[in-house]
């Protein structure tokens, strides 16, 4: 590993007892500043979101299923349709269920929870750079938990344009029923996300770059920061685009003004003042929003590097082209968010370069890929549950990411944009990818959150009928061929009859998937309070968070954390434990060199 000599920071320990301060219910549990609750805060508040987008997409599936017929439990909302669902209420529901998914549990359980707990201790600082903001960077997502909560119950219900929210028709008041003050509250929703996750940012990089413990280089650093650290920086140069976009729609609809809204354009036989460009909405929005597809992954795989390489016992294969990889993923999603538009119509030398820019993204994510490989083979593989998920990961990636080069291709995209194609691709990527990632994370973090260890029989069980169901979900997708994404009703289009019987297969596997997630939550609070009880590291790993106290008290560590080699020297000659913490000094008979020491 390299050793390059770093500014450092050292662990206030007088905190680091967990009993150096007194402080009140509310200061220590809900406006806390101690950066482990604050993580705790997120992963509590978007698995909360992540059952009710759940229940959202199941909704929408059983009207895909079995159109015009009555939606079960939830029926007497549509007592004016007979118990049915209407068009416009399906229109509003896969419409929260993506930005309820995206939003409020992908991005936010991501950097959010898991970034907020494990940084510091990670890179062996005591907390946060700025503890203040990084409180506010939590409640600052309630106002947008209240927007989008409670646009379900004004007049003309949530949004309904789609999680992309497409201009005009959403820059416009009266265009459909969620068009009215839905539309609004979605829309103070995500400014309220958005300058959560920047506060989030730029506490993340300061951090970083600032605060690691003695000897910590940052090609010392784990995977997991590396991550972090570049989806930090992808949120400060994107989320100020999307943020002003907002506020221009905002104003459109509030004030008047046009930046959306064409010349002449005629709503409900009434011409709107406009002057402005609906494309131009497409470029703002998708400018965050390509970048944001790495931001809703790129955490997953560092965090999936970390637990393979321990459940391996190996050292990472390719470190540095793994960091590299991640960078190199990170800087080429700034210049491909035209590959969303090639059916809006653009220049073909224009969608030429897009294409190939899109299609060079394969190099970076082929890397990471074999590298997960490399590490596993010929190691002394631990099936664990996190390892489990992990794989699973990495599997759904590959599908996933192969299916986007279709997408990539200008000829192909033309064909398939907007049909089920799509979701099976996004889906494989930010569920069966991503949502794989994070059941492997809270698995293998969970000890040291709180001190017990869930169970591993169960976890298994979660496991193998969370993968089954998934892939009975997503995958017969790729095979509704043409099959329009968000028709409430393809029944009744005679070319899309014959793929009924697929559709309610799929239904019926999204409710097992939903399901099964009742293992997962019974497991996940029982552990909390009768789990196994753990001590500082249960997995034999090699990261700094493994030698702080299960769970670390205040301040962290109660110990000086001195780093002396990087996070993946499993199975090294130096030692007998098949573990080789970065705090462990080498052993005295061996000559310490002066890099070691990162001075």
């Amino acid at each position: 590993m390299s050793s390059i000599t770093v500014g450092s920071h050292a662990p206030d320990l007088s905190h680091a007892d967990g009993h150096a301060h007194t402080q009140s219910f509310l200061s220590k549990y809900v406006f806390s500043k101690d950066h482990k609750v604050i993580g705790i805060q997120f992963l509590f508040s978007t698995l909360v979101w992540f059952l009710i987008g759940g229940l959202l997409a199941l909704a929408v599936r059983w009207q895909i299923a079995w159109p015009w017929t009555k939606v079960p439990i939830l029926n007497h909302l549509y007592a004016a349709e007979g118990g049915q669902m209407s068009p416009e209420a399906y229109t509003m529901l896969f419409t929260m269920h993506a930005t309820v998914m995206i939003f409020l549990v992908i991005i936010p359980i991501l950097a959010g929870a898991f970034g907020n707990f494990l940084i510091p201790l990670m890179i062996g600082a005591d907390d946060m750079a700025f503890p203040t903001l990084n409180m506010l960077s939590y409640w600052f997502m309630w106002p947008a938990f209240i927007f989008l909560g409670a646009s379900f119950f004004v007049e003309g219900g949530a949004a309904a344009f789609g999680w992309t929210s497409y201009a005009p028709g959403s820059s416009n008041v009266m265009t459909a029923p969620g068009s009215l003050h839905g539309q609004t509250l979605w829309l103070l929703g995500l400014v309220c996300v958005g300058i959560s996750s920047m506060m989030g940012s730029v506490n993340y990089m300061t951090t970083i770059i600032q605060m690691r413990a003695p000897g910590m280089t940052m090609f010392r650093m784990p995977l997991t920061i590396w991550a972090m650290f570049i989806t930090a920086i992808l949120q400060a140069f994107a989320l100020p685009v999307l943020t002003a976009a907002l506020f221009m729609q905002l104003m459109d609809r509030l004030l008047g003004t046009g930046f959306f809204t064409p010349e002449g354009l005629v709503i409900n036989n009434q011409t709107v003042a406009g002057g402005g460009q609906p494309l131009l909405w497409q470029h703002l929005f998708w400018f965050y929003s390509h970048p944001a597809v790495y931001i809703m992954i790129l955490p997953a795989m560092g965090m999936v590097s970390d637990i393979i390489a321990c459940f391996s016992r190996k050292p990472i294969f390719g470190y540095k082209p793994m960091v590299y990889a991640i960078a190199g993923i990170a800087g080429l999603g700034f210049i491909v968010w035209g590959h969303h538009m090639f059916i809006s119509g653009m220049n073909p030398a224009l969608g030429m370069t897009f294409m190939v820019s899109t299609m060079l993204i394969a190099l970076p994510s082929a890397i990471k890929v074999f590298n997960w490989l490399g590490t596993m083979w010929g190691g002394k593989i631990q099936f664990t549950t996190p390892l489990l998920f992990a794989v699973g990961f990495v599997s759904m990636f590959i599908i996933g990411g192969l299916s986007g080069i279709f997408m990539a291709a200008t000829p192909i995209d033309i064909f398939i944009h907007d049909t089920y194609f799509i979701v099976a691709h996004f889906h494989y990527v930010l569920f069966a990818g991503t949502v794989m990632g994070v059941f492997a994370a809270i698995y293998f973090w969970f000890p040291k959150m709180f001190g017990r260890q869930m169970s591993e029989f169960w976890g298994k069980v979660h496991f193998f009928f969370t993968f089954i169901a998934l892939n009975c979900v997503f995958f017969p997708m790729h095979i509704l061929l043409g099959q329009p994404r968000r028709y409430a009703d393809t029944w009744h289009v005679s070319v899309f009859r014959h793929y009924q019987p697929v559709n309610e297969f799929i239904t019926r596997s999204a409710i097992v998937l939903v399901s099964v997630q009742i293992i997962f939550i019974i497991n996940f609070f029982y552990s909390i309070f009768f789990g196994k009880r753990v001590g500082r590291n249960p997995w034999h790993a090699n990261g700094l968070e493994w030698q702080a106290p299960s769970p670390p008290g205040h301040g962290n560590f109660d110990f000086q954390p001195i780093v002396y080699r990087g996070p993946y020297e499993y199975n090294s000659p130096e030692v007998d434990e098949d573990y080789y913490p970065q705090n462990q000094p080498p052993p005295k008979d061996r000559p310490l060199a002066s890099e070691d020491m990162g001075h």
